[in-house]
Formats: structure tokens, C-alpha cells, sequence
């Protein structure tokens, strides 16, 4: 069984849903996550500023508004009287149910069953839809099998276990339909998934009942070799190693957040991203396989700011970068980038939240200098220390770029380059035409 999941602009109109349904109905049996329809999410926040806000008024105007418009989707989705009559209810009782929030206390919890919502009612919107189609498709609620643990982590065991139970009441179903992002944390309230949402819940439910294959639906033809915004010619990347695509994707590949797909790489199965625009193109294949001797896509992350602490003392110390390293935790900054020499250390960082407060503290340990405004450029492959020739061909490309700092050997997929902002364009023009040919 495969587990496909669709975005909020795939099912962001009544032609998209159709067209997602048409997709998904090809005789294979298949569960199917949904995000909320485009838009929803970040009206149903509005709705919850209004709230927080103490203004009913101003959040039962947008309530308003977004019940209307889902009564004008309904209406151009389903051709029975029946299925239109059946949806409007579901959709009057879940703005309702929103309303009754503007009468009572406000916190974060309520927040996230407002939140809920938008995939509540686009999952019922399709399967009703499906349904009136002849298709024989059935609502899962994640509700009843998506858990947090206490740490906030999910829970693989409950959900593995409680989908099992959801799956065997419907034997003779061929599409069931979830809710991606929402889930009930270690407490039994409603919350969500935080992170990447709906493709951590495709990865999570794939883990679970070890899929075939995970499918990521998007608007976007799967990842490129370079950022098409800045560079003319980019060639799409068909298959990755799990470990490339979470290099990309932490520094700056749009398409996947990093964490989604650790179930999937864990359980061994593979994720493949498709564009609904485009459901003959082949997408990007990511799994467990290595694509040998091949540099695969250069990616870059901006707003970087390096530190440099440079120190007599580090000379032969030891317990120096434990001390260094230390200020950056206890003030929750992560670092992308480390470089050592004898008398100091670099360090980049993306969160410039605490800077004062972490220069301060590094100035106790030695002479600290900073860049703003700075860019990291990654180009990932298959890197392995043996294959010889490939740093040289990406320094042979910014040789004409002033480079602050360089990382390699950290991982056998990556190497890192710090450069000004200033320079970004240049260097991945520069990087396309020397390892792509393009």
C-alpha cells in the first residue's frame, strides 16, 4: 500500500479536489493525507488573533466570510442535491463549533482546535466527494490514532497500533482519507505536528504500516540542482540518498523539511515527490541508494552571521571549544558551520535572537569578531573522501569568490562554503556551469 499526500494548494480550489481525486483513483488501495485547503490555515490564525484579542466582532466577520466561501466550493464540487446537502451540514456544524470559541476563554489550546479545522473540513469535502463518485473511500480520523508523547515527539508505537485498528474496520475500503498536521498530544487534547506538518504525518502513517512508497504531492516539479530564481538553467534531480535530500533540505530546499522524512529513511521506504501540475513527470526519488560518483545539487541558506573567536589560550587547551560551545546552548542557538584552527575557532549561526548576550559571554575566552549578512552554499553529492576530484571542481568554480570559511569531512555528502550574501548569485551560476554543465 502506498501513502499519498497533497498540499494545501492541491486541494486549494473544487477543480484542484477534483482533480486530486481523479489521481488517486486508480484501483491501487492507498491512504491519502490531506492538508487544509490553501489560505485556510492562515485565516483560521487571523480568526485566533481576533480571539486572543478579546474582539468577537472583528473574528465572527472572518468566520463569516470563510463559511461563505466554503458554501460557494461546495456548490461547484458535488453534482447531487444529497452530497451538497450532507457537506453543508458537516460545514455548519464545524463553524459553529468556531463560533462557540468567541463567547469563552481564549488560550493556546483552543488555538489549535480552530487550527484543526482546515483539515477536518477539506478531508470531509473530498471523501464526500469520492464517495458521491462511487468510489469506495473512508475517512480515518487522525484524531483517533496521531499521538505526541509527553516530549512532544510522536508516538510510533500508538499510532503503528491504533491505525491498525482504524484500517481493519473498513477491510473492503480502496482509498481511506487522513488528516495530515493535527494530532492529539500525551494528554488527549488537540494539537499539531509543528514541524513540516502534513509530510511528517505521510512519513509517520508510511513508518507505520511499512508503505510500499510515500508519495509528497506539491506544486513544484520535485528538487532542482540549483535555485531556479537565481540560476536560468536548472535540471531536475530524479533520486537522492535520504542523507542528501536532508542536507538540501536544511539548507534551503523548500520542498521537504529535514525532520519529515527520518520515519521513512528509519523504516527503509522510499519518498518520492511528485507535482500535481505535472502527474506524468517522474519527480525525485529519495531512499536508501546511492547514486555513485555523482554531484547532485547545490543549495544555499542566507542570513547567516559568522562569529570568530580567536584566543592565545586555545593554543594546546583542551576544554576550550566545550566552553565556546556551551554559551551557544545556554542561550538554544544552534550552529551550521564549525571550522578549527590553532588559535580560534568560526562558527556560523542562523538565529541572531541572543547575539548581544553570546558575544558578550565569548568575549570572557578571547578576541571575537563578526560578519553579518552572510550566505552558506552547499553542494551535495556523492562525496566519499575516496572519490577524488570533485572538491576540486567546486573550488575551481569559487575560485573567484572570497570564501570565509569551507567545511568538508563532516559528512560524505556535503561540502560547505561561507560567502557574503552579495555573492550568492554569482557563486551559483558559477558552481551550475563548472559541476553541471548547464
Amino acid at each position: 500500500m502506498k501513502v499519498l499526500k497533497f498540499g494545501g494548494t492541491s486541494v486549494g480550489t473544487p477543480q484542484r479536489m477534483k482533480e486530486v481525486a481523479k489521481l488517486i483513483t486508480d484501483g491501487e488501495r492507498k491512504i491519502v493525507v490531506l492538508s487544509a485547503m490553501s489560505g485556510t490555515t492562515n485565516t483560521l490564525v487571523e480568526i485566533s488573533d481576533y480571539l486572543y484579542k478579546k474582539n468577537p466582532e472583528g473574528a465572527n466577520e472572518i468566520i463569516n466570510k470563510l463559511e461563505s466561501k466554503y458554501k460557494q466550493h461546495v456548490n461547484e464540487l458535488y453534482s447531487t442535491e444529497e452530497y451538497k446537502q450532507k457537506t453543508l451540514e458537516f460545514i455548519k456544524a464545524q463553524f459553529n463549533y468556531i463560533r462557540s470559541y468567541t463567547k469563552d476563554i481564549f488560550t493556546l489550546f483552543e488555538e489549535k482546535v480552530i487550527l484543526a479545522q482546515g483539515e477536518l473540513i477539506s478531508t470531509n469535502m473530498v471523501t464526500n466527494y469520492l464517495q458521491e463518485q462511487g468510489v469506495k473511500a473512508v475517512l480515518l480520523p487522525a484524531l483517533e490514532f496521531m499521538r505526541t508523547d509527553k516530549n512532544a515527539e510522536p508516538d510510533p508505537t500508538y499510532i503503528k497500533t491504533k491505525l491498525a485498528a482504524q484500517l481493519e474496520l473498513y477491510p473492503d475500503a480502496e482509498i481511506y482519507i487522513t488528516q495530515g498536521f493535527i494530532c492529539r498530544n500525551a494528554y488527549g487534547e488537540i494539537d499539531n505536528l509543528q514541524r513540516g506538518g502534513s509530510d511528517y504525518s505521510a512519513s509517520l502513517i508510511g513508518a507505520a504500516i511499512g508503505a510500499d512508497e510515500i508519495q509528497i504531492w506539491t506544486d513544484i516539479d520535485g528538487m532542482h540542482d540549483n535555485d531556479p530564481r537565481i540560476v536560468e538553467k536548472t535540471a531536475p534531480v530524479r533520486q537522492l540518498h535520504f542523507e542528501e535530500a536532508a542536507e538540501l533540505a536544511y539548507f534551503g530546499a523548500k520542498i521537504l523539511h529535514p525532520t519529515c522524512i527520518q520515519p521513512a529513511k528509519y523504516a527503509n521506504i522510499p519518498v518520492r515527490l511528485l507535482n500535481t501540475m505535472e502527474p506524468t513527470a517522474p519527480g525525485t526519488l529519495i531512499s536508501n541508494d546511492t547514486e555513485k560518483g555523482k554531484i547532485k545539487a547545490v543549495a544555499a541558506k542566507d542570513n547567516i552571521t559568522a562569529i570568530k573567536i580567536k584566543s592565545g589560550r586555545m593554543l594546546l587547551a583542551y576544554g576550550f571549544l566545550r566552553k565556546v560551545f556551551e554559551i551557544f546552548e545556554s542561550y538554544q542557538t544552534s550552529i551550521d558551520m564549525i571550522c578549527t584552527s590553532e588559535v580560534g575557532v568560526s562558527v556560523s549561526i542562523d538565529n541572531t535572537k541572543h547575539l548581544n548576550e553570546i558575544l558578550n559571554d565569548l568575549k570572557k575566552y578571547g578576541t571575537v569578531t563578526v560578519d553579518h549578512d552572510m550566505c552558506i552554499i552547499c553542494v551535495v553529492g556523492d562525496l566519499e573522501w575516496e572519490n577524488v576530484g570533485f572538491e576540486a571542481k567546486a573550488l575551481d568554480a569559487m575560485r573567484d569568490i572570497p570564501v570565509r570559511m569551507i567545511s568538508f569531512g563532516g559528512s560524505n555528502y556535503n561540502i560547505s562554503f561561507l560567502i557574503r550574501e552579495s555573492d550568492k548569485k554569482e557563486a551559483l551560476q558559477s558552481l551550475s556551469k563548472h559541476l553541471f554543465n548547464h
